[in-house]
């Protein structure tokens, strides 16, 4: 990691789509699952022409992150997720990656039919680096606590 070379915290993060039915995958090649350059379109189609060989496909999908902080001293990481569905055609023009495909229930519309701060509110990435952000305050305020 950066922070060995440097000595200064490092944030990182990755990011997955997680789909029932494909017992897990993408996954963490969610960004490859078609191929090495793929498109977002191109990651798409493999992902609904996948889904559509099995019978009576399960499509519930899951938004993953995990979010870690990283110095030397210290390592702390967080889960960010949203559970949805994938649907079986696209619907919206927002977002990027799968968002057209993936329909959160409790809102009615998939990602890409959102707005961006409807979005953010759900967000996994966001609430991954907003856990992780809690668990830093923690751990300094217990490190603070000791001097």
């Amino acid at each position: 990691m950066l922070s060995k070379f440097t000595g200064l915290p490092t944030l990182a993060d990755d990011t997955g789509l997680e789909v029932n039915a494909l017992g897990g995958q993408p996954g963490v090649r969610s960004a490859r699952y078609a191929g090495e350059n793929a498109t977002y379109d191109e990651n798409i189609d493999r992902l609904l022409a996948e889904i559509d060989k099995i019978e009576s496909p399960d499509r519930r999908a899951r938004f993953r992150c995990i979010a870690l902080f990283y110095h030397p001293d210290m390592t702390l990481s967080e889960e960010g997720y949203i559970d949805g569905m994938i649907l079986s055609r696209r619907h919206g023009i927002g977002g990027f990656g799968y968002d057209p495909v993936f329909y959160a229930p409790s809102t009615g519309k998939t990602f890409a039919e959102m707005t961006e701060e409807e979005k953010n509110n759900l967000s996994h990435r966001g609430m991954a680096f907003r856990n992780l952000h809690n668990s830093l305050k923690d751990k300094i305020h217990q490190l603070t606590q000791k001097y």
